[in-house]
Formats: structure tokens, C-alpha cells, sequence
């Protein structure tokens, strides 16, 4: 692996080689003295150019614990703000001698261009309402800890589809471990083209929600994106929470073994109820502690795993 740009980009194998390299890293969360030297003398670049809590201090987290050099950078301090380009400002960080960039933009397709211009690794955390692989692999690793295998298992994916990047990335990411995925959404928050996307990837699509909860053995509530939105996706949040949002009475209509995960940050009262966000069949917190593990893993594949870029 040079990149991480796209899940459309792993093989099963190369998925699965993460995960189980993750397994091992989340043992170190768990130490009195969280530290390996796996990348001791290495130097990774944190660059931000929208807010995150969840992905930018895990990835801050996972350098620091395998011992690399790990600075955070932002669009609004660097100079950016002063009218230089993107390209500019990645040529200038990559000609300082840094291994890996890993880049948040607000534009989809933006780490695919850094990575075209730049020698270093790019990991992709996120870019516009593209994709967000490392949130899908911490997913995939959160429901394998919990039901193994998950060939044949049923993902109902609920909320604003139209604009997020976890998405596609978790569709991705689950068809290729062999999960059954249906997209629960109003018509308005359905992304376009959906019924051609359906047909030839094989996932389901519904607007009902009471209907697909009592067959899924995971319901992974989407977070509802109201700076992407100009209005009109929805008549108010009270309607949208009433109509797709995770209920406590909703709870009753799940499986006793189903599980709820969010990737974070979550509207309570919105898409997901406060009984929903803390009960226990609640896997969110879950997906928080495999974040640093995965994103280690991340790290490990693509500079100091067989196969990196040295």
C-alpha cells in the first residue's frame, strides 16, 4: 500500500490484513505505557481543513502511541488563509521530508490530487461527501469483534445519505466482507441515481424504517448534515425524528441481538434518541476505542508493513 484514498481500492484480503493487524494494536490502548517504536523516525502530517474531534485525535493518537513524529495542521493556519494553493502548500510540507499526509477537504476527490502531486503516503480522512475509508474499516472492525464473520449479516444503513462520505465507504467496505446492506432514507435524502447503484452493486433500498429494523442485525444511524444543507430536505427536525430516527419505541422492534452504531458526532433528539445513543446493545463508543486501533494499523500497513512505501 502507498495510498489509502478509496475503499474501492482494497481487496477482501488487503481489508481483512487491517483488521486483524488492528486486533493486535488495540491491545496497546490497554498498557500502562502506550508506546511501540513500529515508527520511530517516521513524520505524519495531521491536515485538517474541516473540524473533527473523532478521526483527527485518533489519527494524532495512533502516530504518537507507534512513536512517529505527528504534527497537526489546519487550513485556517496555514497559508491557505494567505491565498496560496493547495498544491503549493502540500509541494511545500511534502519537500520538507514528511512520510504521510493525512488530509481532510471539503472537496470530494481532493487527497486523489494531493496524492498525484506529492511523494509522500495520503490517507484519505475524509473528503467532501465522497468517502471516509478509515471510518468504514473501524466499522467493519466493530461488528467483526461482535459477530465475527460477517458474511450473510444484515446492515441497515438509516439518515442523510445524500450527503455522506461514511456511506459509500461502509457500503464498500461491508459488500466486500459479505454483508447484506439496506439504505433506509426519506426520498429526498436518498442520493441520485440510487436505483441504478442498487441494481448493480446489490444492496436494498426503503423509505420504510419500522419495516427493515426487525429483520437487521445492525442499524447504523447516519448523522443529519444541516451545514450541507440548504433547506427543503425535510420539513422540520421534529418530522424527521418522529418518521427516521432511532426511537425508544423503535428499540422494541429491533432483535434482542442487534447492535446500533453512529460514526460520530451524533444530533440526540434527531436521528438517534438518548435511549438509543446509551443502551446497552450501543456499539458508539465501540467504534470510538477501534479508531485508534485501525488507524494505527493504517499507519503500520503503509509504513512499516510488507509492502509499504519505504
Amino acid at each position: 500500500m502507498k495510498h489509502l484514498l478509496s475503499i474501492e481500492d482494497l481487496s477482501r484480503e488487503e481489508i481483512d490484513s487491517i483488521l486483524d493487524t488492528a486486533v493486535s494494536m488495540q491491545d496497546v490502548q490497554h498498557r500502562d505505557v502506550k508506546k511501540l517504536p513500529t515508527l520511530r523516525g517516521r513524520t505524519i502530517i495531521n491536515f485538517f481543513f474541516e473540524d473533527s474531534t473523532r478521526t483527527r485525535s485518533s489519527f494524532e493518537l495512533a502516530g504518537k502511541w507507534m512513536s512517529a513524529d505527528t504534527i497537526n495542521l489546519s487550513g485556517k493556519g496555514s497559508s491557505l488563509s494567505k491565498g496560496e494553493s493547495l498544491r503549493d502548500t502540500v509541494l511545500t510540507v511534502d519537500a520538507m521530508g514528511v512520510d504521510l499526509i493525512v488530509i481532510r477537504h471539503p472537496a470530494s476527490g481532493a487527497p486523489k490530487q494531493v496524492a498525484e502531486w506529492v511523494n509522500c503516503s495520503i490517507v484519505n480522512a475524509g473528503d467532501g461527501t465522497h468517502e471516509h475509508p478509515s471510518q468504514a474499516l473501524l466499522d467493519a472492525y466493530t461488528l467483526r469483534r461482535e459477530f465475527g464473520d460477517l458474511q450473510g449479516r444484515h446492515v441497515a444503513i438509516v439518515g442523510d445519505l445524500t450527503h455522506s462520505r461514511v456511506l459509500r465507504s461502509n457500503l464498500l467496505c461491508l459488500r466486500k466482507l459479505g454483508a447484506r446492506i439496506t439504505l433506509v432514507a426519506p426520498p429526498t435524502l436518498m442520493p441520485s441515481g440510487i436505483a441504478s447503484w442498487s441494481e448493480r452493486d446489490g444492496f436494498a433500498t426503503s423509505h420504510d424504517l419500522d419495516a427493515v429494523l426487525p429483520t437487521v442485525d445492525v442499524v447504523m444511524m447516519l448523522r443529519v448534515q444541516r451545514e450541507r444543507m440548504a433547506g427543503g430536505y425535510f420539513p422540520t427536525a421534529r418530522e424527521y425524528a418522529v418518521t427516521y430516527g432511532l426511537s425508544p419505541r423503535r428499540l422494541d422492534l429491533l432483535p434482542d441481538h442487534a447492535v446500533i452504531t453512529h460514526p460520530g458526532p451524533m444530533n440526540r433528539g434527531l436521528e438517534i434518541s438518548a435511549d438509543a445513543a446509551d443502551a446497552v446493545r450501543s456499539r458508539i463508543l465501540d467504534q470510538v476505542s477501534a479508531g485508534v486501533a485501525v488507524r494505527m494499523s493504517i499507519l503500520y500497513h503503509l509504513l512499516a508493513g510488507e509492502g509499504s512505501a519505504t
